[in-house]
Parts: structure tokens; C-alpha cells; sequence
């Protein structure tokens, strides 16, 4: 058995969690590689990542590097001694990196490979309606999520669950799996599965402003789908147009109603609590949202300030 001295690289909240299990283990970090400072906000301050400020809080020995192909940092990396390296929604390494330790370069991504490899993985299985989910450890290769599998962990998915949920809820299955694989490793008894490359794979793409506008033409239920996947971040979105005025508006939270109608899609229908817009096969309930400089709120809240006329149409 080779007691394990570990590397950790990550960058968001997910990865702090990982982090966090593998600390309270007892497990020896030799080092915590994350992303650099960025600037954030309407004053451009410089932002941490919650790795780094997880890092800074355990006394942990901190690495930020711009290229992870600098020979200063591979020098600084490799003075670590570590021999073996855990990544968590970091970016993507450089043979030189993951080759290193003694013991490989191993990764938990938060799907069931070889089904969504990419960025934004828990929001796509969303988004298409998956009904079941999970985690997946596998060993670092020169190309994205298609390393040999350690561990998989399966979830369902809700019928009405959010991807901030989800993601929530895939962290300590992560959290789980994370030190079931290190246990592998360390008593030597690891096996792997070779993924399929081949295949009608699906793919995370990453996120981007087009694929998290709302095509109101799409079936009801897909637009559901699509604004659960994408609350709370980065929000499914739509413009909002009521004669002369038009908004760009975020949508957090509504559910799908069947009903036969005649309505355009698109065409917005208020009662003195509700917003329904009309979709394929019935309507969408909107039941929080967010218009241009103002806060997240509920309909009924919309609705106590901002009346919308009989011609107000998302688009």
C-alpha cells in the first residue's frame, strides 16, 4: 500500500466540496492548483475561486498558473512530490501535467461517461430531459473525458429538479466516489474500462447565449427542460415585448401545463397573479424571473408593479 501525497486542481464550488472530502479524510495535499484572479463586477475587482479560498482558509499550498505549460510551473508542480493527481472541473492539462505523478492523473466528472464529456455537463442531462444521472472517475488521456474508467455513481433525475439542485446533489455523490477511488489506488486493487469512442453519443457543449435563449416554438415541454437545466445559472433568457417596450428577461423557475389553444406561441396571458405563455401542446407557467435591474422574483411580484398588456409576446 503507497500512502498517497495528492495534487488538486479545480476551480468552482463543485470542486471545493471534492476538495473539502479529501481534507477531512485525513489525505495528504501537497499542493492546490486553480484558476488565476479574474476581474468580476461593475468595479472590475479581482475575483478568487472558491477553490483558492478554500485553499487559502486550510493553509493549503496554492498554485494559479496562466500556462500550465511554463516551465516554471511544471518545475514548481513537480517539486510537489506528489504521486497522484485528482482533478475537478478544471481545464484541460497538458500531457506533461497529467503524466507526472506515479500514479496517473485521475478526474470526476459529474455524468455517466461516456454520455455528456464537455463543460457544462449536469446542465445538458437537464436539458434533454435525462431522467438519471451521476458521476464517473476516470484516468486523464490527451483528449477530453475519455480516459479509462475507475467509478461510476448513479442519481435520478426529478421530473421538475433544477441543475442547481442536481449539481448539489451530485457533489457529495462526487464527494463519495472521490474517496472510494482513492482507496482503490492507494491499496493498489484500481481496474479500469476502456470508454467507447464510437457511438450516438450525447455532448455538453458549453454554454453559451444562444442555447440558453428560449425558442418559444419548441415543444412545451423541451422549454421546461430548458429553463430548469439552465436555474440558477446561467438562466434560460427571452425578449419580452409589450408595444413600445421590449426587455430581456431571465426565466429561474415555470412549469408546463397541457391545454388545447389558440394562441400564438410566445403570446403572454396575465392574471392578477400568474404568467402563462403559450406554447406547443398548452402553456408554460412562469413562476420566477427576472427583468432588466431588478432582483429575481416571483410572478405574483412581477405583477404587483408591472402590468402587461393583451399584446405582450415573448419572442
Amino acid at each position: 500500500m503507497e500512502k498517497l501525497r495528492i495534487v488538486f486542481m479545480g476551480t468552482p464550488e463543485f470542486a471545493t466540496g471534492i476538495l473539502d472530502t479529501i481534507y477531512k479524510e485525513g489525505y495528504k495535499i501537497a499542493g492546490v492548483i486553480t484558476a488565476p484572479d479574474k476581474p468580476a463586477g461593475r468595479g472590475q475587482k479581482l475575483k478568487y475561486s472558491a477553490v483558492k479560498e478554500y485553499a487559502q482558509e486550510k493553509d493549503l499550498k496554492l498554485l494559479q498558473p496562466t500556462n500550465l505549460k511554463d516551465p516554471a510551473f511544471l518545475e514548481e508542480l513537480k517539486s510537489l512530490n506528489a504521486n497522484l493527481q485528482v482533478v475537478v472541473a478544471f481545464r484541460m492539462l497538458p500531457e506533461a501535467v497529467w503524466r507526472m505523478p506515479k500514479l496517473g492523473t485521475f478526474n470526476l466528472h459529474a455524468s455517466l461517461l461516456p454520455d455528456y464529456r464537455g463543460a457544462a455537463p449536469i446542465n445538458w442531462a437537464v436539458i434533454n430531459g435525462e431522467t438519471k444521472t451521476g458521476v464517473t472517475t476516470f484516468f486523464i488521456d490527451d483528449k477530453i473525458d475519455t480516459g479509462a474508467m475507475i467509478l461510476k455513481a448513479e442519481t435520478e433525475i426529478g421530473e421538475n429538479e433544477t441543475a442547481g439542485a442536481l449539481h448539489d446533489r451530485l457533489m457529495v455523490l462526487g464527494q463519495e466516489t472521490i474517496i472510494k477511488t482513492l482507496q482503490l489506488i492507494e491499496s493498489g486493487n484500481v481496474t479500469t474500462t476502456i470508454q467507447p469512442q464510437e457511438g450516438d453519443l450525447k455532448t455538453a457543449y458549453k454554454l453559451n447565449r444562444d442555447n440558453c435563449k428560449i425558442d418559444w416554438n419548441a415543444p412545451g415541454k423541451a422549454i421546461h427542460n430548458l429553463i430548469r437545466g439552465l436555474s440558477p445559472y446561467p438562466a434560460a433568457w427571452s425578449l419580452i415585448k409589450d408595444n413600445e417596450q421590449e426587455w430581456n428577461v431571465k426565466f429561474y423557475e415555470a412549469r408546463f401545463i397541457p391545454d388545447a389553444h389558440n394562441y400564438s406561441n410566445g403570446a403572454i396571458l396575465t392574471g392578477k397573479k400568474e404568467i402563462k405563455v403559450a406554447v406547443n401542446g398548452g402553456y408554460l407557467e412562469v413562476l420566477s424571473l427576472q427583468f432588466p435591474g431588478k432582483k429575481k422574483m416571483t410572478a405574483a411580484e412581477l405583477l404587483n408593479g408591472l402590468q402587461l398588456s393583451d399584446n405582450a409576446m415573448a419572442y
